[in-house]
Order: C-alpha cells, then structure tokens, then sequence
C-alpha cells in the first residue's frame, strides 16, 4: 500500500506544479529540457586519489549538525557531472548533509587508460566514502549513477543506508531502443559537452563519449537473485515517458527489492530531475528523513 500511495502522492504533486501551457501546440513537459541552474558554493570540495593515477572530485553541502541522519551522496548520470544535481540540492541540504562526486573520467574527475566500469565507479565512491571517514550513506543514483548505486548496495551493502534509484534498469531487457530518443538528449549532449569543456583538462569529450559507450551496450546484467538481497530500503523512480528505460522493469524491480518502494512522475522523462524537481525532490526528502 506505501507504494502505490507514493506513485499517487507523485502524481498529484507532479499536477499541482504543472503549469497549464498558455500554447495548447506547446510540447508536453516530458519533450522539453530545462537546464539547472548554477551549482551554489560547496562547503569544502577536493580529489581522492583512488590509485592508477586516477583522482575523484567530490563536493560537501550542508552540515551535520542538528542531525544524526547518515549523509546523502549523489551520483550523475553518464557522460555529466555532479552540479547536474543543483535543483535537488536545496531540498536536500535542508535535512541533510550531501556530498556529490563526479564520476571517473567525468567533470572534475581523471581517468587511467583502463576500461570505465561501474564496478570501479562503485570503488572509487568507497574510496571517497574512506577518506571522508564516512562509515555508511544513503545514495541518489540517476541513469549511470543508478547502475553504480545498485553496485554500491549489492557489492557493499555495510556501506548503504537507504537507496534512490533513477532512471536505471538491471539488464538489457529494461532499455529500449536507440530510435526512442527525443530531442532532449541532443540538448542533454550538448550541456554535458560545454560542462566538460569548461571543467576537464587532459581528454575530449568524444574520448569521454568513446569510454562509455561500452557500457551502454553492455548493461550491467544484475540478476533477479541480486536485487532480491539488497535490503536496504530502495525508491525506485522515473518518468512515466523515459526514453531509453521500459518502466515496466522500474516496477519490476521494485517488487524483486524486499523493501523496494516504486515512484512514477507523470508528464517526465529520463530527464525528470530537470522537468519536475519539486514533486521528485518532496518524495526523495521524505524518503530519505522518515
């Protein structure tokens, strides 16, 4: 019953922000892209080095006072970067202590010649998590970052408290087909292609595209048996127009998960984060501190 009242909880949220379109020939909120605005000033950021000359940025928020709740680390998605999360950060930062990481060979963060895979971006955030002497977090994954969150619960379960998956599947039957895209994944492209531009010094963006898209095609494969050992409490997300995730296997994940919970955005895509912040954000928040 928890479940489906926070799909219904989302959905009517999701209404209440929708704007009416002044244009009925305007595109519905799930074709269009808003940008995020400018991430603000961190606490304290710095780079871990996690060893085969790779160096992972990270970024604190908040404080951890007044709270006992473990902190929240949030994971981007593929070919981006952590300020990518700007919109969530006030909600969360209301409640909670975040810390933020850009992916190995992503934003701030180096690479080494070796292949990119989630099993050592789920390292590299252990290593983050050792050397900012935090014992146990919850963690925001969306899209690539929800593979690695999935990781992180599956291969370091001590290490996880709560779990919010984003737009992510577990093997290849939950992504659809290329021909699926919309034009917000050529904005998407592009943002992430000034982002990198502007943030990294030593390889290209179509390096960057080059060492990631073996992943796509080759998702990670977690078996049903997997997602059935994870306990920590997992949300389940997404929009109910995601481009490239069938949101069939969203729900059936949520059920294979022992304390799965399932969140559907009405009138979002892959890019909900950015389309509908706040009935994400209210969920997420209340997730994450009850």
């Amino acid at each position: 019953m928890r479940r489906v009242l926070l799909v219904l909880m989302a959905l009517v949220a999701s209404a209440a922000t929708t704007p009416a379109r002044a244009d009925k020939h305007a595109p519905p909120r799930w074709k269009t892209l808003p940008l995020p605005a400018a991430m603000p000033a961190a606490r304290t950021t710095g780079l871990v080095d996690v060893g085969g000359g790779v160096k992972i940025y990270y970024a604190r928020y908040g404080s951890t006072e007044g709270t006992k709740l473990p902190p929240v680390i949030l994971l981007h998605g593929g070919l981006g970067n952590s300020d990518h999360f700007s919109l969530q950060l006030p909600a969360l930062v209301d409640k909670l202590e975040v810390i933020t990481i850009d992916s190995r060979g992503q934003g701030r963060s180096s690479a080494s010649k070796a292949p990119i895979t989630y099993d050592l971006m789920a390292k590299d955030v252990v290593a983050v998590m050792d050397e900012l002497k935090v014992a146990k977090a919850s963690v925001f994954g969306w899209s690539d970052g929800g593979e690695v969150a999935l990781k992180l619960a599956i291969g370091h379960p001590d290490r996880v408290e709560k779990l919010v998956v984003l737009g992510a599947n577990y093997d290849a039957n939950g992504s659809k087909s290329r021909g699926s895209r919309t034009e917000t994944f050529a904005q998407y492209s592009t943002k992430c292609r000034a982002d990198f531009a502007r943030m990294a010094k030593l390889r290209t963006y179509d390096q960057l595209v080059d060492s990631l898209v073996p992943l796509w095609h080759r998702p990670m494969g977690f078996t049903k048996d997997q997602l059935r050992a994870i306990q920590a409490p997992t949300l389940l997300a997404d929009g109910d127009h995601d481009e490239v995730i069938e949101l069939a296997q969203v729900k059936e994940m949520a059920q294979l998960i022992p304390h799965g919970r399932l969140l559907v955005i009405e009138d979002a895509s892959h890019f909900v984060m950015w389309q509908a912040p706040k009935p994400l954000n209210d969920a997420i928040v209340d997730f994450l501190t009850n």
